[in-house]
């Protein structure tokens, strides 16, 4: 009886000290569901584009697709604008880039968003040019017709509502700016209810596919003035952009503006830094693979090599760009 307690109490005193000493971290060997997750993960790099009707999403979607490799996946998600996907591109948990508009960064410099925004965002390329497009009823001939009219200008923060607002300033023409996504403007244009709505987007945009003859709508020229093209590119949209709402033999005027594969700076002894390098090898090794038929007509516009005044181009671009 005594050498059975004797041996309850031992085993007690041993359990109350294993209790009493913090166990050693031993790390866990991953399962092989985990295994697949982790080499899955490893190579992921998350960009924020545009909207569904837009070129961004469909440029997005081409790197998803042409890129896809054993050690790079590609996440394309849709964006709420220029300034929007910054915003994501800063502080968005998973978003490793952003396709935005040229001039998104001295607009966020003049609004003093961000402290020292142009030293946190880098970019790998120039993409291509976006141009701009105004949209009116049959109702408006002349950009003055629409003084003190609604225009629709995007949603808040887009790259189009940044866009619009600064030439619709630099033309000196005030109109009621409304801010409804543009599927929902392009109703209200049809129904009267606005006079106009403005996109920036890649000719030709999917926007106005389906807009037929009986709609009675146009698009309506914007002038090469000085003023504008200190900021912007003159540009032309004609019949094979868009063969209901331009006759043949016709261009319209309009201004374009650059749209820029932006990149977070990360520092390079960051994991993300290296991801981010990863997609960026990918992408310019494989530059040919885009312009290719089966791809956006956007991608034969791209020069690698485009430098962007105020922009600082990553690093691991920069590089490549020096080897080849």
């Amino acid at each position: 009886m005594s050498n059975r307690f004797g041996l309850g109490f031992l085993f007690l005193l041993l359990s109350i000290a294993c209790v009493a000493q913090p166990l050693t971290p031993v790390e866990k060997p991953a399962t092989p569901r985990e295994q697949s997750n982790i080499s899955t993960t490893k190579g992921v790099v998350g960009i924020i584009a545009g909207g569904v009707n837009g070129t961004y999403i469909r440029i997005a979607a081409d790197m998803a697709t042409v890129l896809d490799a054993a050690d790079l996946r590609i996440l394309a998600i849709i964006g709420k604008g220029s300034a929007q996907n910054i915003d994501d591109l800063l502080y968005l948990k998973g978003v490793d880039m952003a396709i935005v508009q040229s001039d998104v960064l001295e607009y966020l410099k003049r609004q003093r968003t961000y402290q020292d925004i142009e030293k946190r965002i880098n970019y790998v390329t120039k993409l291509y040019n976006e141009e701009f497009h105004l949209l009116v009823n049959s109702e408006i001939n002349t950009l003055n017709d629409l003084a003190g009219r609604k225009v629709n200008f995007d949603v808040k923060g887009s790259g189009t509502a940044i866009t619009a607002s600064i030439v619709f300033d630099t033309l000196k023409v005030a109109v009621e700016p409304t801010h409804f996504d543009q599927a929902t403007a392009l109703e209200k244009l049809k129904s009267g209810e606005i006079a106009a709505l403005t996109y920036v987007a890649g000719k030709p945009a999917q926007l106005f596919e389906k807009i037929t003859a009986a709609d009675n709508l146009r698009f309506l020229p914007i002038d090469h003035t000085p003023a504008l093209l200190a900021t912007y590119l003159p540009a032309y949209l004609n019949n094979q952009d868009y063969p209901i709402l331009i006759a043949p033999n016709q261009d319209v005027k309009t201004i374009a503006v650059g749209a820029v594969l932006a990149v977070y700076n990360w520092k390079r002894h960051y994991n993300r830094y290296q991801k981010v390098a990863n997609f960026a090898n990918h992408f310019l090794d494989r530059f040919s693979e885009f312009q290719q038929p089966a791809r956006h007509p956007k991608w034969r516009e791209v020069s690698l090599s485009a430098v962007i005044p105020g922009w600082t181009r990553f690093p691991a671009a920069q590089e490549w760009l020096q080897r080849h």
